[in-house]
């Protein structure tokens, strides 16, 4: 039995081959996050910022307002990546790095719609604004789903909620950055409340493709 268990152990060790140590999740986000940055940097040439970005960004509300959002996908992507660790890498925190900035997030939402008055007018469009973000969340949860699936996650379907949540920020930022309304109606109805069903999608997209 002795004789078996060293020729067993003698047998691994001959024929194991190195294996390419994961790389952290900031490295992992880091990856992600820059390319959606590249993406972004891209989707301007297509949906050119509202003529007014320049007054806009001096309105304290709607900088907030896209700020929190800006932490929202970051810090949803850093919450994907490490859930893509069986042990979370030893770092929960991560996890729960969305918490706050959602919260923020909702807040100023909560406060630009009691800001609301009179009522800004509301686009002529509706619908078109939920279909564009979600062309434009396509690619980059694809990303983000094809490099976690190469990661060992337990985590599966948190991961791919979270994944989705991140990914549809960029594109709610993109249409924020270039839809020219102030309408927070709008806003909350057809941009970030559909936010929650990608978050949804992607609970089932992370059992059919992170499950390993």
């Amino acid at each position: 039995m002795t004789d078996n268990t060293e020729n067993l152990i003698a047998t691994l060790a001959n024929t194991m081959e190195p294996v390419t140590r994961a790389a952290p999740p900031l490295v992992l986000f880091l990856k992600w996050f820059c390319c959606a940055l590249i993406y972004l940097a891209l989707l301007t040439f297509i949906w050119p910022p509202r003529p007014d970005i320049a007054l806009k960004l001096h309105s304290p509300l709607y900088l907030a307002e896209v700020v929190a959002l800006i932490m929202v996908m970051i810090s949803s992507g850093l919450s994907a990546t490490a859930l893509s660790f069986p042990d979370l890498h030893q770092k929960r925190w991560l996890v729960f790095a969305p918490v706050i900035p959602i919260l923020l997030f909702v807040t100023v939402l909560a406060i630009e719609w009691l800001a609301d008055n009179p009522p800004a007018p509301a686009p002529v469009h509706s619908f078109e604004c939920l279909q564009c973000i979600i062309l434009l969340t396509i690619l980059p949860a694809a990303g983000m789903l094809y490099m976690l699936r190469k990661q060992a996650s337990i985590h599966y379907y948190l991961a791919g909620g979270i994944a989705l949540i991140a990914a549809s920020s960029v594109g709610c930022l993109t249409l924020r950055i270039a839809e020219n309304t102030d309408c927070i109606y709008h806003l909350i109805t057809w941009h970030y409340l559909p936010m929650i069903g990608f978050g949804i999608i992607g609970i089932w997209l992370g059992r059919k493709f992170l499950k390993w």
